[in-house]
């Protein structure tokens, strides 16, 4: 499992109620950390400098400002990627309550509420990807949760959570 999940179990029977059985913060992954971004924004600024000054230095000057703005364009890329990274789907199970709250890139905050006797865990696969999709259905409606996880964190994800949903059900 990669960092993007990190999930708790607890529940012993003596434990009430309330007390959570299940919990999970599934986070977006992102390969390049702040420091390799670094890196690479500099090796692409002074490949850009280097090659942009040998077409200034050949008269084709109007050239210079398209290496900039290439550099410009990967870089508004990646600060849109890494601000992305910032949403958030924190997920509990106690045997009375099954909260999902969803944390959008913006701090905006969804947060939805089922009963774990009536949720259902439905789960959509494909032979050679893996799950597609997950969601929890129930009471008229259904929540998608971890769209943005890759597909070995989502099996993972999906096997603690239906095993979790299934102990707060009482089987």
């Amino acid at each position: 499992m990669d960092q993007q999940v990190r999930l708790q179990t607890a529940g012993a029977p003596e434990q009430g109620a309330e007390t959570p059985i299940f919990r999970a913060l599934l986070v977006p992954y992102r390969s390049l950390g702040k420091r390799g971004f670094q890196v690479l924004m500099l090796f692409l600024g002074v490949v850009s400098l280097a090659t942009g000054l040998g077409f200034v230095a050949k008269g084709a000057w109007p050239v210079f400002g398209f290496f900039g703005l290439d550099v410009a364009l990967v870089y508004i890329a990646f600060r849109a990627s890494y601000r992305s990274a910032r949403a958030r789907e924190e997920v509990e199970i106690s045997r009375l309550d099954l909260s999902i709250r969803k944390i959008a890139p913006d701090g905006a905050v969804r947060e939805v509420h089922y009963n774990p006797f009536w949720a259902r865990f439905q789960v959509q696969r494909h032979e050679e990807i893996g799950i597609t999709r997950m969601a929890v259905a129930g009471e008229g409606r259904a929540t998608e949760i971890g769209t943005f996880l890759n597909p070995d964190d989502r099996e993972s994800f999906a096997l603690a959570f239906n095993r979790a949903l299934l102990t707060a059900k009482g089987r």
